[in-house]
């Protein structure tokens, strides 16, 4: 046989030999070797994981399901943050909490609106070992409700090491008063610290809601301003001469955000003459002012809360800020045709 006919022979049985093959699909693929279950070490880490990644390992694998729905640690502290609270109800956090088996220990529903005083009262009921209770904004919640919850676990004689309560409406001192009593029914003292013994700084707060709770503040996030005689969140000073004055209980610049100006960087009280405006509207002190890049146009900066709403330009260093991106660069065209050269 010719070589180019032996050539042409082999590239005809190979045509052949692959026909007869089946094509592998990868669905195919993968059943030709079933899966395995996750790796044990995966185990481990769900006590670890946020609520939405809890849920989400739910739709992973039968196994992962299983094994979520089933280990009870992975339940017992519970944190509703921004991804998951405006999607919660009672309904819902209802089936979340039934999964730690009365055993829950921690509930944040951090703004939580569409939770409801019946809600919360029928998660206490079956959770009656919930030692912290962190309702921030829950506006769907009323006082008369919390105060019925925290009356709830204190029949049930365990302790509530810390609850709070800020941005529900119309709380006032009766109220406060009566979950003091409780808490003081569950051998808790929630007298109030001295000021400066643990101070609440605004900057710490903006950070992490929860934190003061870790750091022993007080039980209640809630007191009694001294300067308007309201129940509202008192914050400390962090300057050095302010926090001189509070260890010497003078308490001049010990307030709530509505009776003593703060600087949205440092939390710092703010004297008249030195209030510094930023973009987006928010109290600054001259040293934070001065630290932070300002607009390329109105010379304003943003505060670090709202720093993401900045507009880089090409070809110019620094930035714009979004009023200034609206008024001068998107308007240009328009402004350019009335202005006579």
């Amino acid at each position: 046989m010719e070589i180019p006919q032996f050539l042409e022979y082999q590239e005809h049985e190979a045509v052949d030999n692959s026909a007869q093959k089946e094509p592998i699909l990868p669905s195919d693929a993968i059943n030709e070797k079933e899966a395995g279950p996750p790796q044990e070490a995966l185990f481990l880490i769900l006590t670890y994981l946020p609520l939405f990644e809890l849920l989400a390992m739910n739709q992973v694998c039968t196994s992962l399901r299983d094994a979520v729905n089933k280990d009870v640690l992975s339940w017992l502290n519970i944190i509703v943050d921004k991804a998951l609270s405006l999607k919660l109800s009672d309904e819902i956090l209802m089936k979340i909490t039934s999964k730690a088996n009365g055993r829950l220990r921690t509930l944040a529903l951090m703004n939580c609106a569409k939770i409801t005083d019946n809600g919360l009262q029928q998660v206490v009921e079956q959770n009656p070992l919930i030692s912290k209770l962190y309702l921030p904004a829950c506006t769907g919640l009323t006082p008369e409700g919390v105060i019925r919850a925290v009356k709830t676990l204190s029949d049930h004689g365990h302790c509530l090491k810390s609850i709070m309560i800020n941005g529900i409406y119309n709380i006032n001192k009766q109220h406060l008063e009566t979950l003091e009593s409780y808490l003081h029914e569950m051998n808790l003292d929630a007298k109030k610290e001295q000021p400066g013994s643990w101070p609440l700084l605004l900057l710490e707060y903006m950070d992490s809601p929860t934190f003061r709770h870790d750091k022993g503040h007080t039980i209640i996030d809630l007191e009694v301003c001294s300067k308007c005689d309201e129940v509202r969140m008192v914050f400390d000073c962090p300057r050095w001469a302010c926090k001189r004055m509070i260890e010497r209980s003078m308490t001049r610049c010990r307030g709530c955000k509505f009776c003593i100006l703060r600087c949205q960087e440092c939390g710092g009280c703010v004297d008249s003459q030195e209030i510094e405006e930023a973009v987006c509207a928010h109290i600054l002190c001259s040293d934070c002012w001065l630290h932070l890049p300002k607009c390329n146009f109105c010379n304003k900066p943003y505060c670090k809360q709202h720093a993401d709403n900045k507009c880089c330009t090409s070809g110019s260093t620094g930035f714009v800020c979004e009023v200034c991106y609206a008024k001068y660069i998107v308007n240009l065209p328009s402004i350019v045709e009335y202005v006579d050269f």
